[in-house]
């Protein structure tokens, strides 16, 4: 099944994203979001993009840990090793969120729900985070996993927010809601009621304006921002993959699918 609709009207594409029922992203949400940008990208005739979540509550909760246990277990059973001398190439992933921020066309996460991990980097890549108020939760949660965001999260994060709070974020999974996540600058705005109505209307004013200045502009103050290298970007997800063959990821996550703990509070420890 798709997970991926696409409504366009007035020049803006609004994209939603189901994989019921947890809402998770997975390999076949990143080849159809590739296919999806590439298609609205050539489009003319759309001029912003809106991202949302299908499923009630969640915008993208994280990447799925099943997969990702999979992975471990499939590249521990090749002894792959990964090392700083040997940086991974690009990934899926990689290409897709490359691909949005360097997007001469807006792009807009409306976040309706859960947000964590590799959701969370989803919209790190848009241009604009809008947060329906809630009771849900924001945050890079990886460590739990005894893994790192993988896919920009702490390069991206510590270019944000800057290098103090992004460690606090990532080195104790927190988790935030989403007043708080705008009072540190993770999302641009919080609105009661649906995050869709407001992102909607932000991206019909930016497609109200001259589609090549707006390129341009986004491009200018992209490329100002202190720049995530690609060879950093590199080294972080080799990190990644280096952690996710260790024994404790491959123990966290196969005690995280078995139920045995929520990814925001990680495994309880001796004396906790």
């Amino acid at each position: 099944m798709p997970q991926l609709t696409v409504r366009i009207d007035d020049s803006v594409a609004l994209v939603t994203i189901s994989n019921p029922p947890e809402g998770f992203m997975n390999a076949q949400t990143l080849e159809e979001l590739g296919g999806v940008v590439e298609t609205l990208e050539a489009d003319d005739a759309v001029r912003a993009v809106v991202f949302t979540g299908g499923v009630d509550g969640v915008f993208i909760r994280h990447y799925d840990v099943r997969d990702l246990e999979k992975m471990a277990h499939d590249l521990r059973e090749r002894n792959i090793a990964f090392s700083d001398d040997r940086l991974i190439p690009e990934r899926d992933i990689d290409r897709l969120f490359d691909r949005m921020e360097n997007s001469a066309k807006p792009m807009i996460a409306a976040i309706n729900g859960f947000c964590m991990g590799g959701g969370l980097e989803f919209s790190l890549a848009c241009d604009f985070r809008i947060a329906a108020e809630g009771g849900y939760s924001l945050g890079p949660i990886e460590v739990n996993l005894g893994i790192l965001p993988g896919a920009g999260g702490t390069v991206k994060l510590a270019r944000l927010l800057g290098g103090a709070k992004a460690l606090e974020l990532c080195l104790l999974a927190r988790a935030v809601g989403p007043r708080e996540a705008q009072e540190i600058g993770l999302v641009h705005e919080t609105v009661a009621g649906n995050a869709v109505d407001r992102a909607l209307a932000l991206a019909g004013e930016l497609a109200a304006k001259p589609p090549k200045a707006i390129a341009h502009i986004k491009r200018l103050i992209r490329s100002s921002a202190p720049p995530a290298s690609a060879e950093l970007l590199a080294l972080e997800r080799t990190l990644f993959l280096d952690l996710l063959v260790t024994d404790e990821a491959v123990e966290l996550m196969s005690g995280l699918n078995r139920g045995e703990f929520d990814v925001r509070t990680g495994p309880r420890r001796p004396g906790r």
